[in-house]
């Protein structure tokens, strides 16, 4: 068993494994939905830390992709696989017919929960997960994170506004427009200022938000800014 997923309290393991379409079939459950966002904030401050440090030469801008590549959905998945979370997570009948055990955006968000959720075991102290949040950082190839963070949309638009604004930073609202708890459907708006540059539409967030941002960058390249 993968050191990520040894708790002293096996009822918070549990939490972060169970995924609201699981809750809406068994009441009285708890779903991850917390624990989620906890744990996105430990990953973000975690990979940022861990770049920093490791590649001491290399600029904000590349390091604010190389994060992006490390944290992105298809990433995160792949960790929640490598520490053997996929057939762990709890999940209701409809999820688990559309194939929610290989959902790259089911397995993200299940790896951010027991994130999270390690981190309240081990009593808040962040000493205790950056080691082991590192070790799977350190399996990904150096090539396959330049190589991602070269084409990521949202650092792309990023330093498009950067150049064009100076200090001002794109802002992405993201609402659930519809679709079952086990498959929602999301639309992101990108603005910069008061003005929309670019929508997204996705099963999940982030991924909304990185179609956004490929539809504003999209956008500049028709109306030849960019």
């Amino acid at each position: 068993m993968h050191e990520l997923l040894n708790f002293q309290n096996e009822k918070l393991l549990q939490q972060a494994l169970t995924h609201r379409s699981y809750v809406n079939e068994n009441p009285g459950e708890k779903h991850n939905e917390r624990l989620e966002f906890l744990g996105d904030a430990l990953l973000t401050f975690i990979s940022g830390e861990y770049l920093y440090t490791r590649y001491p030469e290399i600029a904000e801008d590349e390091m604010t992709r190389r994060r992006s590549a490390l944290v992105d959905e298809k990433q995160l998945a792949k960790f929640a696989i490598e520490v053997g979370l996929d057939f762990k997570m709890r999940l209701g009948r409809g999820a688990i017919q559309d194939g929610g055990f290989q959902s790259p955006n089911l397995l993200s968000s299940a790896f951010e929960s027991v994130v999270g959720a390690y981190y309240l075991d081990c009593d808040r102290n962040i000493e205790k997960i950056r080691p082991i949040i590192a070790d799977l950082f350190n399996s990904v190839p150096q090539a396959i994170m330049e190589i991602r963070s070269n084409v990521d949309s949202k650092n792309r638009f990023q330093e498009w506004v950067q150049a064009k604004f100076g200090t001002l930073l794109p802002k992405y609202i993201t609402e659930r427009i519809g679709g079952q708890d086990h498959a929602p459907e999301y639309l992101a708006q990108v603005f910069v200022g008061e003005q929309v540059y670019g929508y997204g539409k996705a099963r999940g967030k982030k991924e909304a938000e990185k179609q956004a941002a490929e539809n504003a960058l999209s956008n500049l390249t028709k109306q030849g800014l960019i």
